[in-house]
């Protein structure tokens, strides 16, 4: 069993000099919560050790400074249609799989991570500024809380691994270490504090205050096309980058398996700067290496589920196997596109994304046309539909893919990269 200190063990395995001191004294930030949530589809049970790689990612306490307390986010699980795409060409098991669309089990983790401003205090990075990613340690967060920061660890150290081929969509990390309570600490490269979420959040409650105060009939009737223009622009340059980072982590045999929109950090929510946003993708604990070598191995506590789910659908070779976690990465992130497609263009309220999962997996079933038909008869949705229906329906049709009942329908990340309605030519 893996004890405590998965990152020290990493580190001590590669030989680095590591230090640890109690974070206590470092500490001066408030207790704001931001209250994040990415959905997370696993479950965990602590009975086998997490494979460590190594990893040159690898720093002491003394090379930072800990600045303020910017918020902290937790882990929701949900578990969705299971089984379904294992036996859809039998009518009687179809509509038994139908049935199970509408139980879905959703509940909170049990691990809390803090997020801390902060900067490199020595060597060739130093006054570079960084966000500390922290899991509590044992005590307090379990067993999972160090297999999730080891394997966070190892995954971008993996993708890491060739500096000339870095992906500028995923986030950089800078090192990592642990104080002497035992929480595992990581420092990723500090460019941007906002997520997809918060970007969501923030567009929905400006539509609201619009519509609230009247001022939305009063508006300049170019103004207001030139702000959803904008918006659009936005959504799609976010999406584009999201799945360039998707389609990289795939190239180089890691499944991300836990996208969402709390999982993309954004430089800039502002709809104007969107020329300049670069989204990268984080939150890799729950990532899966794919190697082939990998894959004929036993499968992890944290893989443990995806690969159940595998069996369910008849991927049993490694080469099934593969290709059916990669279609599930691609699935999560079609739930991505459709959130980013409904949200940002609603009043506050009218949708989330645990409403519109089901909504299209419960109440549709995956019939993106349908869902359509629904969502046209609201004018609240207007605004979504529109966006979706750009390019003769380019958007529904992606997201139709991405969201294929059977896996093996669905596209690899580099196609949805160059799907015409990510190209943004018709906007």
């Amino acid at each position: 069993m893996l004890v405590g200190g998965a990152v020290a063990d990493c580190l001590s395995k590669c030989g680095t000099s590591f230090v640890t001191r109690s974070s206590s004294s470092s500490f001066c930030g408030i207790g704001l919560r931001l209250n994040l949530n990415s959905n997370l589809p696993r479950t965990i049970t602590p009975h086998r050790v997490v494979k460590l790689c190594v990893a040159t990612l690898i720093t002491s306490s003394d090379s930072f400074e800990v600045g303020r307390l910017i918020g902290s986010y937790g882990f929701m699980n949900v578990t969705s249609y299971p089984g379904l795409q294992s036996r859809m060409g039998m009518d009687n098991a179809v509509s038994e799989d139908i049935g199970s669309f509408k139980v879905q089990d959703i509940g909170e983790g049990n691990v809390t991570i803090r997020l801390y401003e902060g900067r490199v205090a020595q060597g060739p990075l130093r006054g570079t500024r960084v966000i500390f990613k922290v899991y509590p340690g044992q005590q307090v967060g379990g067993v999972e809380a160090d297999m999730m920061a080891a394997n966070e660890l190892n995954a971008h150290a993996s993708l890491q691994s060739i500096p000339k081929d870095v992906c500028p969509h995923i986030q950089a990390l800078l090192g990592g270490f642990e104080t002497k309570t035992g929480e595992q600490w990581l420092a990723f490269r500090d460019n941007g504090k906002y997520s997809a979420a918060d970007y969501a959040t923030l567009t929905s409650e400006k539509m609201a205050k619009l519509i609230a105060g009247g001022e939305q009939r009063l508006w300049n009737p170019f103004e207001l096309d030139q702000t959803i223009k904008r918006r659009r622009y936005f959504v799609i340059r976010l999406l584009h980058g999201v799945m360039r980072g998707l389609s990289y982590m795939h190239d180089n045999d890691r499944l991300h398996q836990s996208l969402g929109p709390a999982s993309v950090v954004l430089n800039t929510v502002v709809e104007k700067d969107a020329l300049y946003l670069v989204p990268q993708l984080r939150d890799l604990a729950f990532s899966v290496d794919i190697r082939y070598s990998q894959l004929e191995d036993r499968p992890n506590i944290l893989s443990e589920g995806l690969w159940r789910r595998a069996s369910v659908a008849g991927a049993s070779s490694p080469l099934e196997k593969r290709a059916f976690g990669i279609a599930d990465d691609i699935y999560e992130a079609g739930l991505l596109f459709a959130y980013l497609a409904f949200v940002p263009f609603c009043q506050a309220g009218v949708m989330d994304s645990i409403s519109l999962r089901r909504l299209l997996e419960n109440t549709f079933q995956l019939d993106l046309q349908a869902a359509r038909e629904y969502c046209s008869a609201d004018d609240r949705l207007l605004k979504a539909v529109k966006f979706l229906d750009l390019g003769d329906g380019a958007g529904w049709e992606l997201l139709q893919a991405m969201l294929n009942r059977d896996y093996r329908g669905r596209p690899i990340a580099e196609a949805v990269v160059n799907h015409r309605f990510l190209s943004g030519t018709f906007l």
